[in-house]
């Protein structure tokens, strides 16, 4: 919805038609082309947000045991608000330490990998002597034969036994050298075999520890956060947030805001809230709002957002509050368009409020988060410039125009609209002060119609 607003030329001069007759009003008013200020006004609903919100939620089931804050209390940042005793929490907490203590124990208990050892096969020393000191003394015994065919037939026998001994040592000692080899290699792999299944039972060790680690931050996070404290200074109100809302969506125009701890976010409402009253996981407890800085929440329709920047000034209006009315400045546009019901478009407009005064100068109150408003921001604003009434403009397809009226005769003539208020309009081009022009019947008039 937009609305235009100005202020009256410094001078009108106006002219009545002759001819009219008794009391009708004249069908055509003229004035005079003057100096103004005018001030192009959009009007846009709008809500009072919170600096920041918060509802704290309960993080397991119970009860309330201690409740330190009552309805409307302020609470500064870290104060303590609540506790809530919950046996299930801090049973999961031993539950888990229990579970942890065992994963450390058989984690220190895995000892060193198992070492794999195959003998190996030597050859018998003491064998090969005894054959060789057995070859000597037959062939000492074999030379004191006296028949030298027989000696000879001997000795060349000792000499055969002799290198077949010999040649079967060479044999045995490669065979030997071949298996030691060969128990070698399935040494190692045996050995390696078994290091990478250790390896694995090390990695399933680790792995399971640092689930019963996590396991235990986990339930300690739980059980700490049964002691609720204020995220930060605010107003406290026990249960979740009204249905009205005490925050509005402003998403698509916030920076960064505030981390809430653990519990910190919307939950379901617990009812009553007082001392040993039973909760589940999720209720909420108390909402804190944090009333130090007001801020607004505008939608402003798509044919008018995009006059809007960031410090554009406002003037607001609360039904809750009449005969007041409020500074504003805009801090921010949004991009993200919200379809209404009528399927018109709005994009979102984000405002600081400041202060309020009543008409009388009184000072008035300061709204609470919630509360609808109507805002007017001032998009455009121009001083002592031309300017004529808006009665005086005429749309003819995408053109503006104004009758100008000379030598009595009436003249069609294309303007350039600036700032548009409620009953002034700016022109930019096509008029200078002290022309005549039709201000009032204008769309009755024709090119050259006879003004006197």
């Amino acid at each position: 919805m937009t609305i235009r607003r100005g202020i009256p030329p410094l001078l009108i001069l106006t002219f009545v038609l002759t001819g009219c007759t008794g009391d009708e009003p004249p069908p055509v008013q003229l004035a005079q082309v003057t100096r103004a200020s005018v001030s192009e006004v959009v009007e846009a609903p709008g809500t009072v947000g919170a600096r920041a919100t918060a509802t704290l939620t309960s993080p397991a089931a119970g009860t309330v045991g201690k409740l330190y804050v009552s309805d409307g209390d302020t609470v500064k940042k870290g104060q303590l608000l609540a506790k809530i005793t919950s046996k299930q929490a801090r049973d999961q907490l031993d539950q888990a330490r229990e579970a942890d203590a065992q994963a450390a124990k058989s984690a220190s208990s895995g000892g060193p990998a198992p070492s794999v050892q195959l003998p190996q096969l030597k050859l018998s020393g003491k064998l090969d002597a005894k054959v060789r000191r057995n070859l000597a003394k037959a062939r000492s015994s074999a030379k004191k034969i006296e028949d030298p065919a027989i000696r000879a037939q001997l000795l060349s026998a000792l000499d055969a036994a002799e290198a077949q001994h010999d040649a079967l040592g060479e044999l045995v000692t490669g065979l030997s050298t071949s298996l030691n080899r060969t128990l070698s290699q399935v040494t190692g792999q045996l050995g390696a075999g078994l290091g990478g299944l250790t390896a694995s039972m090390s990695s399933l060790q680790a792995a399971s520890r640092t689930q019963t680690k996590a396991a235990v931050k986990s339930a300690k996070s739980t059980v700490d956060a049964l002691t609720i404290k204020a995220p930060f200074s605010g107003v406290v109100t026990l249960g979740g947030a009204g249905s009205g809302g005490a925050q509005p969506d402003l998403s698509a125009l916030l920076p960064a805001g505030l981390a809430l701890p653990s519990g910190g976010s919307t939950g379901r409402s617990a009812g009553i809230i007082a001392v040993g009253v039973p909760i589940a996981a999720g209720d909420a407890i108390m909402t804190i709002t944090d009333v130090s800085e007001l801020s607004l929440a505008a939608d402003v329709d798509e044919t008018d957002v995009l006059l809007v920047k960031d410090g554009t000034t406002a003037t607001v209006e609360f039904d809750a509050v009449p005969g007041a009315s409020y500074a504003a400045e805009v801090t921010g546009v949004g991009v993200t368009p919200k379809e209404g019901a009528t399927g018109g478009v709005s994009y979102p407009v984000r405002l600081s409020l400041g202060d309020g005064l009543y008409d009388d100068g009184g000072e008035a109150p300061a709204p609470k988060p919630g509360m609808s408003a109507v805002i007017r921001l001032t998009v455009r604003e121009s001083s002592d410039v031309i300017a004529v009434p808006a009665s005086a403009i005429v749309s003819s397809g995408r053109e503006s125009v104004v009758w100008l009226v000379r030598q009595d005769r009436a003249e069609r003539r294309p303007v350039k609209l600036g700032a548009q208020g409620d009953t002034m309009v700016e022109i930019l081009t096509g008029l200078q002060v002290g022309d005549r022009i039709v201000v009032k019947g204008a769309d009755t008039v024709r090119e050259g119609q006879e003004i006197g």
